[in-house]
């Protein structure tokens, strides 16, 4: 805990002081423009790796960054959707994989899941991954079978993502647009997902 505290008397001493008016106007309100569905991978810092600040991003997490299908019933990944799309008015919803994602590595050995019966029971929402799994690459060597499920993955979720009624509104009525990205932890890159060519491509140049 030691690290904790002293990160939190560091925040108090050195980073609030600076940025008090900032969080004077978050303090009563919130109007983000992003949601961000990601991983609860501890490795995932979605400010960091982006550069935002307290207030930009709204987000939800989970094991495998999973949107469950829209007729799998009320949830709570389903009701942040709803929320930051109904309420918030979020224009962009971004659904993030990452390299060596545990989740997808369990997917794929079931034996890692005797004694977790209710991981067991989620990662059944990750089925569709297998369907979407994308050509290995040979330059991502012993790695390259994880890499093409994980993005596999993000395209099945994505699918998910939009048959939440929220979003398919949304995006019917031109309110929002839907991102699906890859993260590899090694290089700090992203990869963005091309619908037109089915293919991720570096996101650095891709939002033309």
């Amino acid at each position: 805990m030691e690290k904790l505290l002293q990160g939190h008397q560091h925040f108090l001493n050195e980073i609030f002081p600076v940025r008090r008016e900032q969080y004077k106007l978050l303090a009563d309100r919130q109007s983000p423009r992003w949601l961000f569905i990601t991983c609860a991978d501890s490795r995932i810092v979605p400010d960091l790796i982006l550069g935002t600040d307290p207030g930009d991003l709204f987000i939800t997490r989970n094991a495998g960054n999973i949107v469950p299908a829209a007729s799998d019933g009320d949830d709570g990944v389903a009701a942040t959707i709803e929320y930051a799309v109904e309420v918030l008015h979020v224009r962009h919803v971004i659904l993030c994989g990452h390299s060596d994602c545990g989740a997808l590595k369990a997917a794929l050995d079931q034996k890692s899941l005797k004694n977790l019966p209710r991981a067991r029971r989620w990662l059944n929402h990750v089925e569709g991954a297998f369907t979407h799994k994308q050509p290995p690459r040979p330059e991502e060597g012993e790695h390259a079978e994880l890499a093409a499920l994980i993005r596999g993955n993000v395209i099945a979720q994505l699918a998910n993502l939009k048959s939440q009624p929220a979003v398919a509104s949304a995006i019917l009525h031109g309110r929002l647009t839907v991102h699906g990205w890859y993260y590899d932890i090694l290089s700090g890159r992203i990869e963005a997902y091309n619908e037109q060519f089915r293919q991720f491509q570096p996101l650095l140049g891709s939002m033309d």
